[in-house]
């Protein structure tokens, strides 16, 4: 029952070796047939043994174990497989794809787990290139096996989503001169729509070798799209693109492992998009199978990234494995259109990263260029990157203290980061936000799984001891209002830079590691906690936003506010003569002032609609007022509070009575309903002795 304040405890903790065994009755009719066993997750290391004799091994944390028997007599065998979980490749111990902090680093097998009789000669692999300008697919289909001894046959047709066939089949008479790669190119027809996070259209392909009588048939999904990086901002298909995106750290507090299944990838991007976002960073690991479906249907952009969170370019076994593990996932995942970026992981270190990562991003270009590629998260920078991702673009930048933009100066919203990104790439602003909240003590209850918030529990139990157990929810929902605000200045600053290529928050969700960092409006289950709804997010965080650049949110009554409105526009189309409508309220709703502009909106930012005027001598009262600015077309409405405050101040007809010390003098004047200020000695309020537990 011990309890770790830093991050989610799991029930148990293991680390080794685990032994899995299974027996398993071969049928007559599989005898002379390859059979191939498949297990889609392992964590980790992972060898496989038959009736006791070793037959290979995998070490992939991202793709599936497969491996192919050629040939298993009839009758009973017994398959043995030994996992270790021991980090015996130097992936980095914080690396999400394995790391307690998160999944947990857990042993076994999870997702589908198979034992399937192949033909003769079967299908190794099926990629697919599409060419968005002529609207064709090269196909490229690789082959295993023994072709039979009259030829076999390769047929490939393309369907769309609900199996309906498009054109004629392709067939290729497949023969020992012929090889065991087979390309073609496929014409998918004038009528043929191209995918992208407004029309998410998806095709498949079916491929059918035939050999001496027996068949072999699979599928692959893909889409007809190009994502490539155009001056500092991406294209999809010609098409400007700003990515709105999260993180996703492997955080499944309930298995202690990612969810295999596509309802649960399906809530997680509909939590996505309800807030705005497009676009998803997979921080140091690779998603299954499930997350590159759904996104594929949803219109979600995916960095993948090859596990890891370590020193790179010194020549350990590490760097040839994330260069194995590269060619794993870009086989395995490499036709999903939403699979646009691809890093080797996060924050390297090594005095020759730069080198190596260079290195690894030629590779990946001379192999697939059906996505962009950038060395890793954070840093470093290097020429050969389609795209940058450091960390500078923010609000609050790292080891910035008091000296930072929302810190060292007045509340406005004029600024943006167009002197910090590069102007010869994309710039991805890296791992922006960070806002922490104080604990939803309510959440402790939905750790019903493998891993407890006990940290939680310590949270609890210190503010109980500290005599204030009843003002919990109160800390959430000011702390969460906080947050919010926090977050809409960070994605505000970067919808206001010109040529910015997109942002990544940490987060949308809770990260529960390294020191509980509760640094989502969402919790690690999606969920909301009550302070902010995904409409009110989406205001400031959406296709398209209105902006306001306001020098200043404190105004003095003999002041004319006059603030610029402009427009950051991403949605699938230009808009013409779009209706912006603002408007000024005080806070009992009642409206102050209106107008309105027509403005063309073409995809892009930095957009200017007008300027709003409005003179603030009808202000007599401190007031808190609110400035709203709407698109009609696209349904969308961004709002800022701002404070006016009489220039010439009332005459205080009694000052309040001022101590330092709260004694009978001070208590009698309160009982007679007098004001005191209150202002107390520094030291005369003594730190508890021990520390505080620090939350974030």
């Amino acid at each position: 029952n011990m309890k770790v304040p830093f991050w989610l405890n799991p029930d148990k903790h293991y680390v080794g070796v685990a032994w899995y065994q299974k027996e398993v009755d071969i049928p007559e009719t599989w005898s002379g047939h390859p059979v191939e066993l498949e297990l889609e997750r392992t964590h980790w290391q992972t060898t496989l043994f038959l009736d006791g004799m070793e037959m290979g091994k995998h070490e992939s944390l991202s793709t599936p174990y497969r491996y192919t028997f050629q040939e298993l007599k009839p009758g009973k065998h017994t398959l043995t497989l030994r996992v270790d979980n021991r980090v015996n490749i130097a992936v980095g111990v914080n690396a999400h794809s394995i790391s307690d902090h998160t999944q947990s680093n857990w042993n076994g097998v999870v997702g589908a787990i198979s034992l399937t009789v192949k033909p003769s000669l079967y299908i190794d692999d099926i990629q697919i290139y599409p060419n968005i300008a002529d609207k064709t697919i090269k196909a490229v289909v690789s082959l295993d096996g023994i072709i039979g001894t009259v030829g076999s046959s390769l047929l490939l047709q393309v369907e769309k989503k609900d199996g309906t066939a498009i054109g004629k089949p392709y067939k290729i008479t497949v023969t020992p001169e012929a090889g065991m790669k087979q390309e073609a190119i496929l014409s998918m027809g004038d009528n043929a729509l191209l995918w992208s996070e407004h029309s998410p259209n998806i095709y498949n392909l079916r491929v059918v070798v035939e050999t001496e009588g027996n068949k072999e048939e699979q599928c692959r999904t893909f889409g007809l799209r190009e994502f490539k990086a155009n001056g500092t901002r991406f294209e999809v298909n010609g098409q400007p693109v700003f990515l709105r995106g999260t993180l996703e750290c492997c955080i499944f507090p309930l298995t202690g492992y990612p969810a295999m299944d596509n309802a649960y990838w399906t809530k997680i991007y509909n939590q996505c998009q309800a807030h705005g976002l497009n676009h998803v960073r997979f921080h140091s690991w690779c998603p299954p199978q499930a997350a590159f479906e759904v996104a594929d249907s949803m219109g979600v952009y995916l960095q993948v990234e090859c596990a890891g969170w370590t020193t790179v370019g010194d020549g350990a076994y590490s760097d040839q494995w994330f260069r194995d593990e590269s060619d794993r996932i870009l086989k395995e995942y490499g036709n999903h259109p939403s699979f646009c970026m691809m890093a080797y992981g996060n924050e390297p270190g090594g005095a020759n990263q730069g080198k190596y990562l260079s290195g690894l991003i030629d590779y990946w270009k001379s192999k697939d260029l059906r996505r962009v590629y950038t060395s890793a998260g954070g840093w470093p920078y290097v020429e050969n990157a389609d795209y940058w991702d450091p960390m500078e673009p923010r609000i609050q930048r790292w080891a910035e203290g008091m000296g930072s933009i929302i810190n060292a100066q007045q509340p406005r919203t004029d600024f943006d980061f167009e002197d910090i990104i590069k102007k010869n790439m994309p710039t991805v602003s890296h791992e922006v936000g960070q806002w922490c909240v104080y604990p939803n003590f309510k959440e402790i209850e939905k750790y019903t799984g493998v891993l407890k918030a006990k940290n939680f529990e310590i949270f609890r139990e210190t503010l109980k001891d500290h005599h204030m157990a009843d003002l919990a929810d109160d800390f959430l929902y000011a702390s969460g209002r906080l947050q919010t605000l926090c977050y809409k200045a960070e994605i505000e600053g970067a919808l206001r830079t010109p040529g910015f290529a997109g942002f990544q928050l940490l987060d949308l969700h809770d990260f529960p590691g390294q020191g509980s960092a509760l640094v989502g409006v969402l919790d690690a289950f999606w969920d909301e906690k009550g302070y902010v709804t995904p409409k009110e997010y989406s205001t400031f965080c959406n296709k398209t936003v209105p902006l306001i650049r306001f020098p200043k949110m404190v105004w003095l009554n003999n002041e004319t506010l006059n603030v610029p409105v402009e427009l950051a526009h991403f949605g699938e189309k230009a808009l013409q003569g779009a209706n912006i409508i603002w408007k000024i309220s005080n806070q009992s709703g009642e409206k102050l002032a209106q107008g309105s502009f027509v403005k063309d909106l073409p995809i892009a930012n930095c957009i200017p609609a007008g300027n709003i005027e409005y003179a603030l001598s009808g202000i007599e009262e401190p007031s808190q007022l609110t400035v709203s600015v709407e698109v009609k077309e696209a349904n969308n409405s961004n709002r800022w509070n701002i404070w006016v405050y009489p220039a010439k101040q009332k005459a205080v007809e009694k000052l309040p009575y001022i101590a330092s010390t709260l004694d009978d003098q001070v208590m009698n004047r309160l009982e007679k309903g007098e004001n005191v200020l209150l202002l107390l000695a520094p030291g005369s309020i003594l730190p508890e002795k021990g520390g505080d537990i620090r939350v974030g």
